[in-house]
């Protein structure tokens, strides 16, 4: 069964690698967000569904409680998800305990369960491919068609402290994969576990960019940007960063201090960086998935011209909105919970079923805040 998991995992690595890379050609011509992708969807998560069924005894359990087993459906929506809960209760995995060779956790403290996802060295492969090619048809669109090389600020603690953190994992995908230096990472771990700012390093990478004419990377979580707007406000300092920097943060505050709506944030950060609007993106991701959505493209006339950002997933992923009640997807404009079909998620369940609220749009999604007696959940929860 792992050999057959293996052979889908390449196979959808390959679809990967030769997908699109993004909302938009590098000559600007528009490419359809992913109807021409879902007969090939449909056949792989289909696939999927009956190999993760077979190796996956905990999701196996779940399916057959609710009725359901491969052979009796024809359509990826009404493969059965997982709530996310069932990862902090539940080994949610196809991979023996021999084979889970890194595990990401969601952020948590004493008093709370952490999900758990576990990968070997193929899924994670995956995900790392995953992460870095729409992370790149997002927020770095240029590269591989401009000579544009950046100065990175990534507001979190470099991958050796914090392991178990997709978030973290992520971002090394992106630093290695634009050849920057592991100094980026300008925070680190206390002792309680929290996540701090080194607020003087990230200040000396601000000035030294602006001097030597750098371009800023900026990447890190909606609360550690606060933490680093409250830095340079206490200062009275403002910058005018570079032509072509930009910020992609990844929301949540819930359990830490004050909160800032979007537009609040993204204004706050564009006055005291000197970063357009146009060039700070929002990111949705969490441990128990391996894709990621994004809410706009950075520099980019797709940006300016959407009437309103709403986070989209890359064509191995989809999102649906459904209904609470009924589970069934709500129509355009309606508010609902979120629950995202991942192929990505080789090793897990590509299914799942999250608590987040979100409103459905025409091309994707928005965020609408956490359900009701739902536990916050986010990196942000780590920040100090």
């Amino acid at each position: 069964m792992m050999s057959d998991l293996a052979k889908f995992a390449a196979r959808l690595s390959e679809w990967i690698r030769r997908a699109p890379p993004g909302d938009r050609t590098p000559t600007g011509d528009a490419v359809p967000p992913g109807a021409e992708h879902e007969p090939q969807f449909n056949a792989l998560a289909l696939e999927l569904f009956a190999l993760q069924f077979d190796a996956n005894g905990a999701y196996r359990k779940l399916c057959e409680a609710r009725g359901v087993r491969p052979g009796r459906l024809t359509h990826w929506s009404e493969i059965p998800a997982v709530p996310t809960a069932a990862f902090k209760e539940l080994e949610m995995t196809c991979l023996p305990p021999e084979r889970r060779e890194r595990v990401f956790e969601s952020s948590g403290t004493t008093r709370r369960a952490t999900s758990r996802h576990f990968h070997d060295a193929t899924s994670l492969a995956l995900y790392e491919m995953s992460a870095w090619r729409w992370f790149r048809a997002h927020v770095t669109p240029e590269v591989g068609h401009s000579p544009m090389r950046w100065r990175g600020l990534f507001l979190a603690p470099p991958p050796q402290e914090a392991p178990r953190s997709s978030l973290v994992s992520m971002f090394e995908v992106v630093r290695r994969e634009l050849g920057l230096g592991a100094e980026v990472f300008v925070g680190h771990v206390s002792g309680d576990g929290a996540w701090e700012l080194d607020g003087e390093t990230a200040l000396r990478v601000l000035r030294e960019a602006g001097e030597r004419g750098e371009p800023v990377l900026a990447l890190g979580t909606a609360f550690s940007f606060v933490h680093l707007l409250d830095g340079l406000a206490a200062g009275g300092l403002r910058f005018a960063l570079p032509r072509g920097s930009r910020v992609m943060e990844t929301g949540g505050y819930k359990g830490r201090a004050r909160e800032l709506s979007r537009a609040e944030l993204h204004a706050q950060v564009s006055e005291r960086l000197g970063v357009p609007l146009e060039n700070i993106v929002r990111e949705y991701g969490m441990c128990e998935l391996s894709s990621q959505a994004y809410d706009a493209v950075v520099c980019g006339e797709e940006a300016a011209t959407r009437p309103q950002r709403q986070f989209r997933f890359p064509p191995w992923a989809r999102a649906r909105v459904v209904s609470p009640e009924t589970g069934e997807e709500v129509a355009v404009g309606e508010t609902g919970l979120l629950r995202v079909f991942d192929l990505a998620n080789v090793c897990s369940v590509l299914a799942v079923q999250t608590e987040d609220l979100a409103v459905r749009g025409e091309e994707g999604f928005e965020l609408a805040g956490r359900l009701a007696n739902a536990e916050p959940r986010g990196c942000s929860l780590l920040a100090a």
